[in-house]
């Protein structure tokens, strides 16, 4: 059952408020807190499990931190990760980077995983998204709000 904490969290994060706020703030104090306690804490974990992803940028080739929200799959040997954006009209920059280079790591309750990433299409993004609708109801109206497609990556170790 889910609380009354996660509904009203969940709730909030649909709003378009939340879209323009968020983006600013909830990176920026994962990064810190992350950094401070050496990959012990993550502060958006506290709803959702997260992981810094750490891939190679397209055009700059240098690398890049982004804590993201991640759906873990088959026991910690994969995870999906979503390219919301918050609900925001453009692709995130790190979906861009896992285009250009699919290998990539990421920081899993304090262990860096080597990864492969790879863009699900087809009835292979069908399954996932409803996975994870079901994991983060948020996600529809994120979509909803926006007339792109939103990404979908599977991560896989190794």
């Amino acid at each position: 059952m889910v609380g009354i904490g996660v509904r009203l969290v969940q709730k909030m994060s649909a709003t378009r408020t939340f879209a323009q706020v968020a983006p600013h703030v909830v990176p920026a104090l994962d990064r810190v807190v992350h950094r401070l306690t050496r990959g012990r804490v993550l502060p958006s974990t506290s709803m959702l499990p997260g992981a810094i992803l750490t891939s190679t940028g397209a055009r700059s080739g240098q690398p890049r931190h982004t804590p993201l929200a991640c759906m873990p799959e088959e026991g910690g040997r994969s995870w999906l990760l979503v390219g919301s954006n918050f609900g925001r009209t453009e692709h995130p920059a790190w979906t861009y980077n896992l285009l250009a280079r699919p290998e990539a790591s990421i920081n899993w309750r304090g262990e860096d995983i080597a990864v492969t990433a790879r863009l699900l299409e087809g009835e292979e993004r069908t399954a996932a998204w409803r996975a994870l609708l079901a994991f983060w109801p948020p996600y529809a109206a994120y979509q909803d709000r926006v007339a792109r497609r939103i990404r979908v990556f599977r991560l896989v170790r190794g």
